[in-house]
């Protein structure tokens, strides 16, 4: 595999791993006991931290990013593994 295919799945499970983390740690100004602006949204939360989110993003993209080079290094999950309507054919 390619580097540049490598870094590609990077960026694949990144932008993933970000949109998946974003409701994780987030607290609203009802749970901080913080007074709300008229007109702001009840899920709003008191303090985003896009610092955080990208080091968490981060490490799960290169934890999941190398756990899939390797499976495709060593092939320990093939094709045949995740067949999920009959038996393969071999």
């Amino acid at each position: 595999m390619q580097w540049t295919s490598i870094l590609a799945i990077y960026f694949l499970f990144f932008v993933f791993s970000a949109f998946v983390l974003l409701p994780f740690g987030v607290r609203t100004h009802d749970e901080a006991g913080i007074e709300k602006i008229p007109g702001q949204a009840d899920s709003a939360p008191v303090e985003f931290r896009a610092g955080r989110l990208l080091l968490r993003a981060v490490i799960l993209s290169a934890v999941v990013t190398t756990l899939y080079v390797l499976n495709y290094i060593y092939g320990w999950i093939t094709v045949d593994d995740i067949i999920l309507w009959g038996p393969s054919a071999g």
